[in-house]
């Protein structure tokens, strides 16, 4: 358990200030959620980390490449700015907006698309060698003393390759840092094709542009193998501001932000998760009961 107390400590996010004359001191737990770009963070994982948040926690965030290889509408960088550099301060951004106390980038390169030729490309995140990308891992695991760690599942959410390397690298951390609950983030999939299936016979279905979503044939899991759903309601404002941080991948335009709020609440308003050894069916709620 991470070593730091926290009673009433309001709007921190990078510092643990405790007040002192606030009374009791709780214990936190640690939560690390490792991702494989800017923005996968607050997609399927932003009510999580507000929520630990807010509930006392240690969060923190790991990232394994900077996001080289996203797209930006021509002059959305300043002159001389590299994606790489917006990203990382928009990551640190969202990070601040969903409790984050701490951020670290792996250092690893984009992999770009699934099927490209940036798969391949030396200092990749794909091409890592998955021992050695994982002892990075678990060396922040141990420095921090983890209890949680969150990953994807074995096809990274969508099939991208570097999603699934966040799979087998943090599985492979968790076993070397012997950290004990490990939930593989994932998609709903029956739920958000009869989500995606009743917000397309709505008149403003068309401007929230589903059409990039319903393409993808092979995206999550189906209900019958997650075992976990969080309820983060109470936390979409949060994650949908640290969306709106990553503006240079999530625009007002796009499926994310576009949608009323009605249908972004029945998106996004669980986040699901698989652990080895739970199920079947869904057997937790929150990922930090107990600690």
């Amino acid at each position: 358990m991470y070593a730091a107390f926290r009673t009433d400590c309001d709007g921190w996010a990078g510092s643990i200030t405790p007040r002192t004359n606030a009374g009791i001191f709780t214990l936190m737990a640690t939560l690390v959620t490792f991702h494989a770009h800017p923005d996968d963070e607050c997609i399927g994982c932003g009510g999580v980390m507000r929520k630990a948040y807010e509930e006392g926690h240690r969060v923190v965030l790991v990232v394994a490449t900077r996001g080289e290889l996203g797209e930006v509408p021509d002059g959305f960088l300043d002159e001389g700015e590299e994606l790489w550099q917006r990203r990382v301060a928009e990551t640190h951004a969202s990070a601040e907006i969903l409790g984050v106390a701490r951020v670290e980038f792996l250092g690893y390169r984009d992999s770009g698309m699934r099927d490209t030729e940036a798969n391949s490309a030396p200092g990749s995140f794909w091409t890592a060698p998955v021992e050695e990308a994982a002892e990075k891992l678990a060396e922040i695991l141990r420095e921090e003393q983890a209890e949680v760690l969150t990953t994807y599942d074995d096809n990274g959410g969508y099939g991208h390759p570097d999603h699934i390397q966040v799979h087998r690298v943090g599985k492979r951390a968790a076993e070397l840092a012997g950290t004990p609950r490990v939930y593989q983030g994932t998609i709903n999939r029956d739920l958000a094709l009869r989500a995606m299936a009743e917000f397309a016979e709505r008149e403003d279905a068309e401007e929230a542009g589903t059409s990039d979503v319903e393409a993808q044939e092979d995206f999550g899991k189906p209900e019958s193998v997650i075992t976990a759903a969080v309820d983060v309601a109470d936390y979409l404002q949060y994650k949908r501001k640290a969306m709106r941080a990553h503006a240079s991948q999530i625009s007002e335009q796009s499926f994310f932000l576009a949608m009323p709020d009605d249908a972004f609440a029945t998106v996004f308003g669980t986040e699901w998760f698989i652990r080895d050894g739970q199920g079947p069916g869904i057997t937790e709620t929150d990922l930090m009961r107990g600690l």
